[in-house]
């Protein structure tokens, strides 16, 4: 692929592929209308995504370092905006944000202020800096601005824990849309999704990665936000349901009170396959407290500035202003997502309990609930449940159970939208989850090439060498997040929020310190990295395993407990041992100058 012709022309190329995939969605619904059977619709979505994915990434092909690590720097603005807006809307933002909230109920939207809210320290504090340095990865940056290989290689076991906690939760998130949409069973479509994943990024590195993630922006936001407008104007919300998110939050409440909730006794939920929750809002330590969800809010901004597939795509911009504004597109993109999944999740509730619309089930028979053909397909993936808790054969609000990650692959059938608006919900989770996963395990696979094998195993080692081990590693790395995601440990939305915790316990101080505060030094930042990660991790461990946990932080937000150990460790070894040399103090000076050439001289 050539890049200066491809740069110049990126509005009209991906203008003709998003007209191409419009025009795929007409050609399924005219099947659809024809007889073409469900199943054949949901392979067809996904095999026709995966494969343009596939072939991007087959043309994005590279034996330059350069393109491999940063995708030659040539990135516009805009679309690094798009391609880190698909990097972050991950499975779980896409498959598992709603299910959360419309479970767990708004308190859950902490997550979604904070994970909004970090760009803007990602802004302020990191990102263009960061560029100035001219680095690789992460832990280049901690490495030459710290020094030495035990600094880089501390950083290196953090974005590893970190990242590879986050990918088994993409892993997890294509394993469950590709078992669905193939029907075939998760365990083997965690792989099936695996294969979809390396095929962007293996040949390309972050130059397949990048242009393949602004494809996939363009196939989730679609998928995502016609069904919110289609099914809130179906129902007589408004063709902007946002706007009216207040009046359908207070009639899902009357309608709880209306049909008087009864709490499932430890026996009759000792018969409730595992994953599944009840219909109505469940008790959540994230709704117990403001402090609770203030706490929620704070971990996962701090999360957002630490995490290493965040930061490596403003290292692909042109320059450093290109950085700052690529920071601002990128919230543009993610806000038109996350606007919307609160109100998704009140859609789909509203969808099952209004019983003026012919879509609710609260009151109908249960047998006549069990013959619905979207119950049906649900049920036998093991994400639907209902029983005769009360024994009275009518569905109740106790009666019902769902997976979180369903509510919003389930929804377009639910309230009874062609099968061809599933077909696209599926291609644009698979897209969510992809994106994200190939920037993982890219953050990981070039950590480990770049920064442990190439900067202190064999500095003298060849481009091409360097590259083959950082193709095994995406392999080998991948491969191990697959079988990890297929043990079913722990649910999507729990994994991602794990690891904006363990990237906060090891990374935020060191890399803010690094950049804003010339005392700190490398005893420093090795105290604060490995200090903050085993702080963070024991009091998980703690909390998991039977503790009460202090100061109202539990296991969601263990990293603000990581990261105040690290930033007290930073400091105190920082001022116990030898001030950085002049040099060094120069260089933190120059970073913070917008202008002129970058640090490691690397453009």
């Amino acid at each position: 692929m050539k890049q200066g012709n491809f740069i110049d022309n990126l509005p009209k190329i991906y203008g003709i592929y998003t007209g191409g995939f419009i025009g795929f969605i007409i050609i399924m619904a005219i099947a659809e209308q024809m007889g073409m059977t469900a199943k054949a619709i949901g392979i067809a979505f996904v095999a026709f995504t995966v494969f343009i994915y596939a072939l991007i990434g087959y043309l994005s092909r590279t034996a330059q370092a350069d393109a491999y690590y940063v995708a030659g720097r040539q990135v516009p603005t805009v679309f690094n905006g798009m391609a880190t807006a698909a990097d972050w809307m991950s499975g779980a933002s896409f498959v598992a944000m709603a299910g959360g909230i419309y479970f767990k109920g708004y308190g859950y939207m902490a997550l979604l202020v904070g994970w909004t809210g970090g760009y803007v320290l990602v802004a302020s504090l990191l990102a263009p800096y960061l560029r100035k340095f001219g680095c690789y990865t992460v832990p280049d940056f901690i490495g030459t601005r710290y020094g030495g290989n035990l600094a880089r290689f501390s950083a290196v076991v953090v974005l590893t824990v970190a990242s590879f906690t986050y990918v088994t939760a993409q892993i997890n998130a294509t394993g469950t849309i590709a078992s669905v949409a193939l029907d075939i069973p998760f365990q083997y479509a965690v792989y099936i999704g695996l294969i979809s994943i390396l095929l962007c990024s293996m040949l390309g590195g972050m130059r397949g990665v990048t242009w393949t993630q602004v494809a996939q922006y363009i196939v989730l936001i679609i998928a995502y936000l016609l069904p919110v407008f289609w099914i809130s104007n179906k129902m007589g919300a408004g063709f902007f349901p946002h706007f009216m998110l207040a009046d359908e939050v207070a009639r899902i409440g009357e309608l709880e009170s209306q049909f008087g909730f009864v709490k499932n006794s430890a026996a009759d939920l000792a018969t409730v396959p595992k994953g599944l929750a009840g219909i109505t809002k469940a008790h959540s330590a994230v709704n117990a407290t403001p402090w609770a969800f203030i706490s929620l809010a704070l971990a996962m901004m701090m999360g957002t500035a630490s995490l290493p597939h965040v930061m490596m795509r403003y290292f692909t911009t042109p320059s450093v202003k290109a950085a700052r504004k690529s920071v601002g597109w990128s919230l543009f993109f993610i806000f038109l997502l996350y606007s919307s999944a609160p109100m998704l999740a009140t859609l789909s509730k509203l969808s099952l309990i209004d019983p003026t619309l012919s879509t609710g089930i609260i009151g109908k028979s249960i047998a006549e609930v069990q013959a619905i053909d979207w119950y049906q397909n649900w049920n036998q993936a093991n994400l639907m449940f209902i029983s005769d808790f009360n024994g009275n054969g009518t569905v109740e609000l106790n009666e019902f159970f769902m997976g979180g990650k369903a509510v919003v692959l389930a929804t377009p059938e639910i309230a009874g939208l062609p099968y061809v608006i599933s077909g696209l919900v599926a291609a644009g989770g698979m897209a969510a989850a992809m994106s994200t996963a190939d920037g993982l395990i890219l953050a990981i696979a070039n950590a480990i090439s770049h920064d442990v094998y190439y900067k202190i195993i064999d500095p003298k080692a060849e481009t091409a060498k360097r590259l083959v081990v950082a193709r095994v590693l995406l392999v080998v790395i991948g491969f191990a997040g697959a079988t990890i995601a297929a043990m079913e440990i722990q649910g999507i939305l729990g994994s991602v929020i794990w690891a904006f915790d363990f990237a906060m316990s090891g990374l935020f101080f060191p890399l803010v310190l690094g950049v804003w505060w010339k005392r700190a030094n490398r005893q420093g930042a090795i105290a604060g990295m490995l200090g903050g990660l085993a702080a963070g991790t024991w009091y998980l461990v703690w909390v998991r395993t039977g503790g009460s946990g202090f100061l109202g932080i539990t296991q969601l937000t263990f990293g603000i407990f990581g990261s105040a150990v690290s930033l007290v460790a930073m400091v105190v070894v920082s001022l116990m041992t030898q001030e950085p040399d002049k040099a060094t103090q120069k260089m933190v000076d120059e970073v913070r100058v917008p202008s002129g050439k970058t640090i490691l001289g690397k453009q």
